[in-house]
């Protein structure tokens, strides 16, 4: 992947905060470049083994409950940009309309199949086609809401000048979010006041830390997260 000079960013993100990590980055291109080639890579060799069990489990959703297979919520990747993600849909048909853009762990929306692709993280399988799209990465900043990215400091910016992840440390540090979600009484507010600037120091020491093998790494530990692994 490639970092855009820095005259082309968006104005909202040409302060002196970003530039702190702009100027990390930029010293890591060929990291940067050994980042893409793996997603790319990795990303194919994934859909082609993972074809015939995606098909399957889209069969299972749709026997399930009505509404599409995916579920294609508009989310923010590098630079601002905005793109429909890709995942299987784990809740009722339209259930943005019904509630919080985050999701608690008893949610009532989440449907029975869908609890159970969501606990081993399969419901983020189709975010493949999103990695060999460019949109997304193996590793890097959960993509968010535009509502939640207009809660976002200048620091919190930064994390957009590399393209939204499937997994990160924190991600593996909050695999139980959806446990503190459900002891709130408003969800929006917790997760925006408490949770999301948690998040975000994980975010952005990553990237202060960014190489090519600590990426590897992340994606190791996820694994061993989803199977049942607590990182302190």
């Amino acid at each position: 992947m490639k970092l855009r000079e820095w005259d082309y960013l968006p104005a909202f993100m040409k302060c002196d905060e970003v530039r702190e990590y702009y100027d990390i980055l930029e010293k890591r291109k060929g990291a940067l470049a050994l980042k893409r080639i793996f997603d790319v890579a990795a990303a194919c060799i994934m859909l082609v083994i993972l074809a015939v069990p995606m098909l399957i489990i889209a069969i299972i959703i749709k026997l399930d409950s009505p509404g599409a297979v995916f579920y294609r919520q508009e989310r923010i990747t590098a630079y601002g940009k905005r793109f429909r993600i890709h995942k299987f849909r784990t809740m009722v048909n339209n259930a943005e309309k019904n509630g919080t853009n985050v999701t608690a762990e008893g949610d009532k929306r989440i449907t029975k199949v869908g609890r159970k692709l969501r606990r081993f993280r399969i419901d983020e399988i189709p975010q493949l086609i999103d990695v060999i799209a460019g949109n997304m990465s193996f590793v890097g900043t959960r993509p968010e809401v535009a509502k939640y990215v207009g809660f976002y400091s200048n620091e919190m910016y930064a994390t957009l000048l590399l393209p939204a992840g499937i997994t990160s440390e924190a991600s593996i540090r909050y695999k139980d979010e959806g446990r503190l979600l459900n002891v709130a009484e408003d969800v929006d507010s917790v997760y925006i006041k408490k949770i999301l600037p948690e998040k975000m120091k994980w975010n952005l020491e990553s990237i202060r830390q960014f190489r090519f093998l600590r990426d590897i790494l992340t994606i190791f530990r996820t694994i061993f997260a989803v199977l049942g692994k607590d990182y302190e």
